[in-house]
């Protein structure tokens, strides 16, 4: 049995790193303020984490787009793996060659490129898609600001987020 809706819990759910964020914060404001020497420095690592933590959290906030799309992602080990209703497949992180953002489909789905295979389609609004949040986050050179706001445009058009070799050819200035 449980003392809270399910649309209260899922907003709190929505906004736990900052509320984290913020209870560290207001620890470690209390500890600096209120006390003297070791203490009172564990106090503004406190800070400093919840301060960490908050701009961690807002990246993650604007990330989830809900939960509610078609199909199921799965992140393990290195490895995507997405069960759709039409489609799916799985591809390891260390084989992902490119990854676009296409906004053409309703919804908008990231496409996923590993050589020798068709692209992993999932839409970014697919149940747990926030764990890939994480799993892009560790390709290296991956601009995560770029993506964000890459993500909350609109338009008609693909764009490549993150590519491991760039596939376009290089400029030859003749002088």
């Amino acid at each position: 049995m449980s003392f809270i809706r399910p649309e209260a819990r899922a907003a709190l759910w929505r906004w736990r790193e900052l509320i984290a964020a913020a209870g560290l914060g207001g620890l470690g404001l209390i500890w600096a303020l209120g006390s003297f020497g070791l203490v009172a420095l564990m106090g503004w690592v406190l800070i400093g984490l919840g301060l960490i933590v908050s701009i961690i959290g807002v990246q993650r906030m604007r990330f989830r787009l809900g939960g509610a799309g078609p199909g199921v992602v799965q992140v393990d080990e290195g490895q995507i793996a997405y069960f759709g209703p039409l489609t799916g497949g799985a591809i390891a992180l260390s084989e992902l060659e490119r990854l676009t953002l296409d906004h053409a489909a309703k919804p908008a789905h990231w496409l996923l490129d590993q050589p020798g295979q068709l692209a992993l389609a999932i839409p970014v609004n697919a149940t747990n898609s926030d764990a890939l949040f994480d799993a892009f986050a560790t390709l290296p050179g991956l601009r995560t600001e770029r993506m964000l706001a890459e993500l909350h445009k609109s338009g008609v058009h693909q764009v490549v987020i993150w590519e491991r070799a760039s596939s376009r050819p290089t400029l030859h200035r003749l002088h």
